[in-house]
């Protein structure tokens, strides 16, 4: 089995907290199903033991066996969608600054005396960019990726 680069103790507390949430998901789904861990260990392809490291949340357990446990709960499930480009709404939007930034150098904007002082103007992190996208960002998303991509402009 490779080594691990990183250690289970340095991923971040966010992550580890979403991992041992899935295992109590999975601990929950198996016993509403008055399965034994050796049962779904079979279904699984691992050992009992392993099922009950993937029960207790260990980041070390190989995503496959997490991603099985999920597919055995909800086959119909699409877990790539969850990060799927579409969704990414961070780099959607890096994109549609971009070409923003682009047709800028192109269309001269307002005047600087229009704009704000550079001080109360924070540069929002990448993450607050991706919360602010609201339903309403979406078509301006979709204009900048179409934009970037060379396509046709979505109409709404």
């Amino acid at each position: 089995m490779p080594r691990q680069n990183t250690k289970p103790a340095d991923h971040p507390q966010a992550v580890l907290q979403q991992i041992e949430l899935l295992a109590q998901h999975i601990v929950i789904a198996r016993k509403r199903r008055r399965e034994t861990q050796a049962q779904w260990a079979r279904k699984l392809g691992v050992s009992q033991p392993t099922m009950a490291r993937i029960e207790r949340g260990d980041p070390s357990v190989a995503m496959a066996s997490y991603v099985m446990c999920m597919w055995l709960v909800n086959p119909n499930a699409n877990l790539a969608e969850l990060i799927s480009p579409l969704n990414d709404h961070t780099a959607l939007e890096r994109e549609v600054q971009r070409v923003q930034g682009r047709a800028a150098a192109v269309v001269p904007g307002p005047p600087p005396a229009a704009q704000a002082p550079a001080a109360t103007c924070a540069e929002p992190s990448p993450r607050a960019a991706a919360v602010a996208v609201t339903a309403t960002d979406h078509s301006r998303v979709a204009a900048g990726l179409a934009a970037l991509m060379g396509q046709p402009v979505p109409r709404p």
